[in-house]
């Protein structure tokens, strides 16, 4: 098997409804930084995007895509992950700011980390991890 060309993962797009709503939710709960705002088209198709990355690391980010002239496809396309290191607190932020918290906080004995699922205001889900000391 000839070896071809190498390749990593750079980015995860998130089709949103409202990318203003959307783009100040990950920012406030999440921490991230806005990096673009970009407006092209996928073939016929007008759409507008907020790239984000999470503080100095532009390595891999996420984009919020929204399309301008059709409704987002049904939640469930994707679950995003995060990590934390105060997974309670992080939950409190995601409430305050419209989230929802879709699975409580799990801290399995033994375990090398407590985990829990929560949702964006549009309903989008996303896994957080704490990882244990």
């Amino acid at each position: 098997m000839s070896k071809g060309p190498t390749s990593a993962l750079s980015f995860t797009k998130l089709v949103v409804d409202d990318l203003e709503k959307m783009t100040a939710f990950y920012c406030d709960v999440y921490g991230m930084k806005e990096l673009q705002r970009v407006q092209a088209h996928i073939g016929t198709d007008p759409i507008d995007e907020t790239i984000l990355s999470s503080g100095e690391d532009v390595s891999v980010v996420l984009i919020l895509m929204k399309y301008v002239e059709k409704a987002p496809p049904t939640n469930g396309e994707v679950v995003l992950g995060f990590r934390t290191d105060d997974i309670e607190k992080l939950f409190a932020r995601i409430r305050a700011a419209g989230g929802g918290i879709y699975l409580d906080i799990k801290d399995e004995p033994g375990a090398p980390y407590k985990a829990g699922f929560a949702t964006d205001p549009e309903g989008h889900l996303t896994e957080i991890l704490q990882f244990n000391e």
